[in-house]
């Protein structure tokens, strides 16, 4: 059988095993928003720009390429970058995967050692931009980045009052769920990572790694949704796991007493729901038992991942804009702007606001 020939049946094969559909019908916190709006109508009505969270040190083996790209895929760029640098394709990484269809701006960082720097003046490719090229002692690596910084356009607004009235909702939180993207349609790369699990071969890394990512993320979102609809997603259950607001350190509530309640109500501290993997959930008590019944149909996710060498980790339950504004431009059109903590989607701040 030739290589190509058996793609097309491994293809096959996913797509036979994969026909199980998973749900992304999550619980919106406010109900479902009466407004339909568009967004992306153009490039220009979403743009993106990443904020590293550190200073790059002018020196050193890995040159720095600040880029804006318009209707320009991120690895697509990455292959061309490292085309042009004469360099293996390997030696070109970014902090993360921008959406082509939007005006984005975010780093690519190249291995080359060594004192010369090739001419990126002369680098060209339609919709690319590079705006600066500054040398780093460390490449950068995938989710490497503080953040996002958010400009976005909605357009053909049906009820103005709604989306002003969900915009001040907004500010206040949303629920952190993965974007919708990240499922593929009909939510098919969870059936494939279900496939996966029960034995169906993935020889591509990108593909295990999408699927795992997957497999993770609709686990969380399904938590998620079920504490909306069980008025639970602000109520603290005894033994929930919560994390620190500034980082990434979590600990279960020893008890439901003021102070615990007080550190909440400050967002010192906020609510977590699992990334699943390898050995017990931190969570304990109440909150424990809510989870994993929560889960419990879907045991053949939770054993794959941790059989993948996942391990049990958290995530904020809900996620509040950083420095939300609105400016409409017109009755129907209203431009957005809000910082994301990287990790964290636009789509789950769109999805409260219009249909």
């Amino acid at each position: 059988m030739s290589n190509e020939q058996e793609k097309l049946e491994q293809s096959s094969n996913e797509n036979q095993e994969a026909k199980q559909t998973f749900s992304l019908d999550f619980n919106f916190l406010s109900g479902k928003p009466k407004s339909t709006g568009v967004y992306k109508q153009r490039c220009e009505d979403f743009i993106v720009k990443e904020d590293l969270g550190f200073e790059l040190t002018g020196e050193g083996e890995h040159v720095c390429l600040w880029i804006q790209k318009i209707g320009e895929n991120t690895q697509y760029l990455a292959k061309q970058l490292a085309k042009f640098a004469a360099i293996p394709a390997r030696n070109v990484s970014y902090a993360g995967l921008k959406d082509r269809q939007g005006d984005t701006w975010q780093w690519f960082s190249l291995h080359i050692p060594g004192k010369i720097t090739p001419d990126f003046s002369l680098f060209e490719s339609p919709g690319v931009t590079i705006h600066k090229v500054i040398r780093h002692h460390k490449k950068i690596k995938t989710g490497a980045l503080a953040g996002n910084y958010f400009s976005i356009t909605l357009r053909d607004i049906s009820d103005k009052a709604d989306v002003e009235l969900a915009l001040e909702k907004a500010a206040q939180g949303v629920p952190n769920y993965f974007g919708e993207q990240r499922f593929g349609f009909d939510g098919h790369n969870v059936g494939s990572a279900l496939a996966m699990f029960e034995g169906r071969k993935i020889k591509d890394r990108f593909k295990r790694g999408m699927y795992l990512s997957a497999a993770r993320s609709y686990l969380f979102n399904q938590v998620i949704s079920a504490r909306i609809a069980d008025a639970l997603y602000k109520q603290p259950m005894l033994g929930d796991c919560v994390q620190f607001v500034g980082n990434r350190s979590f600990f279960p509530l020893p008890d439901l007493g003021e102070e615990s309640l007080q550190r909440l109500q400050s967002r010192e501290v906020c609510l977590t729901a699992p990334l699943w993997g390898a050995g017990e959930l931190t969570s304990e008590s109440d909150a424990k038992a809510y989870e994993i019944k929560t889960l419990e149909a879907y045991q053949a996710l939770q054993a794959g991942l941790a059989n993948n060498g996942l391990r049990q980790e958290r995530r904020p339950l809900i996620l509040v804009p950083e420095k939300l504004s609105a400016t409409w431009l017109d009755e129907q059109s209203v431009c957005i702007d809000f910082y994301l903590p990287s990790g964290c989607y636009a789509t789950s701040v769109l999805r409260e606001l219009i249909q």
